[in-house]
């Protein structure tokens, strides 16, 4: 309960002073990840023992915008092009749909609709557990060009019958992100 606003500000900014081993200050992302477990830890203090956290109104550290440049269609191609073939149906999806991992590795049968030509996007896999996507904003319905549909219909018949999942392993089990890559 002693520890102040100003405090909280200045050990911040002792951070922001610090190199990583390569003599880089250290980013903003990594100086917000070591402040979230005091973040907590105050905030658990502050309800038990009945005081105002000083950490109230610090927001984190703004990170810069990330500039995303993604394959060109050639690029693109040429990835599908040289890809083992069991993995070309899961980046062809990915490719062309724009899932994110957790999504794509959640996705079940169950949420591909070719009647329709739509990928119905309900639920992700974070951590190894199956969850509901994020936001309702993230529950949403892609539809599938014609690529994509290919590729779908190319992966029903690698799978087991059995296998719930669109991109599953040979166990049976959703694609493992580390195994993956």
């Amino acid at each position: 309960g002693t520890i102040t606003r100003a405090e909280l500000l200045a050990f911040r900014g002792e951070l922001g002073k610090l190199k990583n081993k390569n003599g880089v200050a250290i980013s903003a992302s990594r100086i917000n990840h070591i402040m979230t477990p005091l973040r907590m830890v105050l905030a658990e203090a502050a309800e038990r023992h009945g005081f105002v956290s000083p950490f109230r109104n610090i927001k984190p550290l703004r990170l810069p915008k990330v500039d995303i440049q993604p394959f060109s269609l050639e690029e693109v191609n040429k990835i599908l092009d040289t890809v083992r073939n069991d993995w070309r149906p899961y980046l062809t999806t990915r490719f062309f749909t724009g899932l994110r991992t957790g999504e794509i590795n959640g996705l079940e049968w169950k949420h591909i609709d070719f009647e329709r030509d739509l990928i119905l996007v309900r639920q992700t896999i974070v951590k190894g557990k199956l969850e509901s996507t994020k936001t309702d904003g993230s529950m949403r319905e892609i539809a599938m060009v014609p690529a994509v549909r290919s590729a779908l219909r190319g992966q029903r018949n690698l799978m087991a019958e059995e296998c719930r999942w669109v991109f599953g392993t040979r166990g049976g089990e959703p694609i493992n992100l580390v195994n993956f890559t």
